[in-house]
């Protein structure tokens, strides 16, 4: 029942806080202490800094806040880091206030806007707040995951509301905020409010820490045998996860009755890549993998198997503090120290706190775990000196064994001083952009003033607020000097373009695309692939990605260098100007200075041209195929979720008037084949345009994700995937590889020979197979798909003719297309049925 239906619209704090606390108890809660008071003061119009560990209720609290707004006809704003934590929050609210009274910002759309209660990620609120200053229609602030304030590259966006909005209550909530005397003397004195801190807390569900030097192996067997399970073993990268859980696949992790019920709940998952595969059959022994570059649905479904129970141990990485829902009862930590980026360094206080808080369910669990795992190299020598037991001459015969070069050292003494550290002061990181001084122009008014206080009345240090003004005149004098922003003879400040109303929080270099997409020529060979480049050039790098395709492409390089005869000192002096593959990046690069003339404010994102989408397209190859070819598997999600940001980048941003047939079927190819690999992300992007409160709630508790839709009924993307299945042979017969050939259609009586005999009537005539646009045009494609698209018996047939260079195009391939067999696997498969002359 929605919350309002349950309680009646108060404003006096007693009866508010009476009102709240009848509500929980309707809904079996009880609050702990420092939840009442926390709520005391909520209700009582004071600001709160909730600084208490994981599982001490903050949420409700947030939800207590809520409703103490709404009550008084007040619009409150709760904030979060990331979107997929706005989409859970925006549904739980739902669930509570009703549908009416709850909306959610996102950047990409905006649900019920006008709503009283708002949910939206941090950015979104410091951009209205700099847009509108104390105008903003806010009354209320819940900020989540606040110790995001710190975060050298969005932590601007957790302050400015704190610094533009003196009239609003604020509550900000972390388990890791550490010494907040001085932000809560602050918020006081900009607010005129009260400001209560409410930390130091004891957990309802105790910790207890272990260091150990046993073997790892032993560790985690005597937790499962000691009742300690669900354990989360961390690591601090995504192979060492995945290898350890590999290493355990030999332990007896789950009994068979739990191996059973897995077996029941997991039948018709479809596992559809090389590491599902992997994860499948570790899955079934009751071991879980759960790491960012995973796909979604097999994060979800070790998340949903973990809540039941089922997965007794789960290796993973460090980020399971924010938005992971994998309930955990112990969390063992396989060192003390990670790569930050720029180096090795020991865990800070805050990282330790927010992994080991993790351990331990409320309502589940009396007590939590937490097991600081010795150096594998203490733990040998210790096993050494134990087994050379009491004897002075075996013990001096040991050799002890050092640690590797580059180790950072920890040991118990490490794990001790984290334990009884208190997180880290939050440390300002505000910024200046030229996005932030435009919005804060538009706001009209005093300009000057507003931007001054911006600058000087944060919470930065005097010379990092001497450095800050410095970057705010140097933007302004490039914003007039563009004619961007123009000064009048009275003083005032003035923009002289409109800006959208989501102007810099969505796909900002978006506008300078569609200016770029205006330089290509409409009726050349390669413009549907040329205006996916401008799009790639617009998206974040996927790091893996990029990687790999230039560890390829100097593999590749070298090859052809040392066939040339180029000596090793040259080789390596021209393999410096190897990447991975950068397309139109010229005319790219020149466009957009040209285009930071007139709009300066782009000058804060940064233009990377890359080819992700186009060469997977232009390779021919699935998404496994894809994957399996620059070794991505631990990485898979990286490529997933960047080809899903692709697909609705040229979705939205390229008009409509501009996509030729060639560019609608790549688009149409592109969403079809995220869709099959996993239609999670497309499915939160429209959720989060069309919210479904009923289907969210049946997502939420299914084990099995939704099947991806037939592929055959998308006949437009449906033959793209044909073309390309075709395709990717005549790239291999051009080639010669004819082994790969044979592997892709021995099944069908073209083996390697097959295929070689094939080929030799062709080059007999042709002195090469050409692979350019030409070749790949839709023209030497014939597809008879029979009455509407259905085929005959289910069998598309279809004739793949080669672009020879003579232009006879007298030779193809011939194959069968099995639509069945195609919506069965997830990608088109084809029978090739001859290779010859017409």
């Amino acid at each position: 029942m929605p919350f309002l239906e349950a309680l009646p619209h108060v404003t006096d704090p007693d009866v508010l806080f009476e009102a709240f606390e009848l509500w929980a108890a309707r809904q079996q809660l009880s609050l702990y202490p420092a939840q009442e008071e926390a709520l005391i003061e909520v209700v009582s119009g004071a600001n709160l800094i909730l600084s208490t560990p994981t599982g001490t209720g903050k949420s409700l609290v947030a939800v207590g806040a809520h409703f103490a707004a709404l009550s008084a006809g007040r619009r409150s704003f709760y904030t979060a880091p990331i979107k997929a934590l706005v989409s859970e929050k925006f549904f739980s609210l739902v669930e509570t206030f009703g549908a009416e009274n709850v909306g959610m910002m996102t950047g990409d759309s905006s649900v019920n806007s006008d709503a009283p209660i708002i949910c939206c990620t941090a950015e979104i609120l410091a951009n209205l707040v700099l847009r509108n200053g104390p105008d903003t229609p806010v009354h209320q602030v819940v900020m989540d995951e606040f110790h995001f304030y710190s975060d050298p590259d969005r932590g601007w966006a957790w302050q400015v509301p704190l610094l533009g909005l003196p009239h609003v209550q604020f509550i900000l909530m972390s388990a890791t905020l550490g010494d907040v005397t001085a932000l809560a003397d602050d918020l006081s004195r900009r607010t005129g409010r009260e400001t209560a801190v409410v930390t130091g807390v004891e957990r309802p569900v105790p910790l207890h820490y272990y260091y150990e030097t046993s073997p790892i192996h032993d560790t985690i067997e005597e937790l499962l045998e000691t009742g300690q399970a669900p354990v989360y073993v961390v690591h601090f990268s995504q192979l060492a996860a995945v290898e350890r859980a590999q290493a355990l696949a030999s332990a007896k992790v789950a009994t068979r009755e739990q191996r059973d019920a897995i077996a029941e709940l997991i039948g018709e998952f479809r596992f559809t890549t090389s590491f599902g595969k992997s994860l499948a059959r570790l899955i079934r022994m009751g071991i879980g993998v759960h790491h960012a570059g995973m796909l979604p649905k097999y994060r979800r479904l070790v998340e949903q198997l973990a809540q039941r129970g089922l997965l007794r141990v789960i290796a993973g990485t460090d980020t399971l503090g924010v938005g992971i829902n994998v309930p955990i009862r112990t969390v063992l930590l396989t060192a003390l120290t990670k790569f930050d980026g720029t180096k090795m360094r020991q865990l800070n206080a805050r990282e330790f706190h927010q992994i080991a808080g993790r351990a331990g369910r409320a309502g589940y669990d009396t007590a939590g775990t937490v097991v600081a795992q010795a150096p594998e190299h203490e733990t040998e020598n210790l096993k050494a000196i134990q087994k050379a037991g009491d004897d002075p001459k075996r013990k001096r015969k040991i050799i002890r064994k050092k640690a590797p070069d580059g180790f950072v050292s920890w040991g118990e003494p490490s794990f001790q001083r984290l334990i009884e550290a208190e997180p880290e002061t939050l440390t300002s990181s505000m910024q200046m952009t030229s996005a932030m001084l435009i919005n804060v122009i538009a706001r009209g008014g005093d300009v000057f003033g507003n931007v001054r206080a911006l600058v000087f009345d944060n919470h930065e240090p005097w010379k990092r607020q001497l450095a800050l003004a410095r970057r705010a005149l140097g933007i302004y004098k490039t914003l007039r000097a563009s004619g961007v922003v123009q000064q009048g003879a009275g003083g005032d400040i003035r923009l002289t373009v409109d800006l959208q109303p989501n102007f810099a929080l969505n796909q900002p270099l978006s506008p300078f695309a569609l200016a770029a997409f205006e330089l290509l020529d409409a009726e050349a060979p390669t413009y549907a692939l040329d205006m996916v480049s401008i799009v790639e050039a617009t998206l974040d790098d996927p790091r893996p990605v990029l990687r790999a395709q230039e560890f390829t492409a100097r593999g590749e390089a070298v090859a052809a260098m040392k066939s040339d005869g180029v000596e090793y000192e040259e080789r390596m002096a021209l393999l410096d100007d190897v990447t991975y593959p950068k397309p139109l990046q010229e005319l790219l690069e020149y466009a957009f200075e040209s285009y930071k003339q007139g709009q300066p404010w782009i000058g804060d994102f940064e233009l990377r041209p890359k080819a992700v989408v186009r060469d997977m397209y232009e390779r021919a190859m699935s998404f496994g195929e894809y994957i399996a070819f620059y070794k991505l598997a631990r990485s898979e999600g990286v490529v997933l979720r960047y080809l899903s940001d692709a697909y609705r980048a040229a979705r939205q941003t390229i008009p409509d008037d501009a996509k030729s047939e060639d560019l609608l079927d790549l688009i149409e190819w592109l969403g079809a084949l995220v869709r099959q690999v996993d239609s999670s992300l497309l499915d939160e992007w429209e959720e989060l345009a069309h919210p479904d409160l009923a289907a969210h709630e049946a997502e939420a508790t299914a084990v099995l994700p939704p099947a991806p839709p037939r592929l055959t009924t998308n006949v437009r993307a449906f033959r793209v995937l044909v073309r390309n299945e075709l395709f990717r042979r005549v790239q291999l017969a051009a080639l010669e590889h004819y082994d790969e050939l044979g592997a892709l259609d021995g099944a069908s009586g073209f083996t390697e020979n097959v295929w070689a005999e094939a080929m030799d009537g062709y080059y007999a005539e042709h002195d090469e197979l050409l692979t350019g646009p030409d070749a790949r045009s839709s023209a030497l494609l014939i597809l008879d798909e029979g009455p509407a698209g259905a085929g005959t018996d289910g069998v598309w047939t279809a004739r793949q003719i080669f672009d020879d260079p003579a232009g006879d195009h007298d030779w193809g391939i011939s194959a069968e297309v099995d639509l069945a067999a195609s919506d069965e696997a997830g990608e088109a498969v084809a029978r090739v049925t001859a290779v010859n002359r017409l």
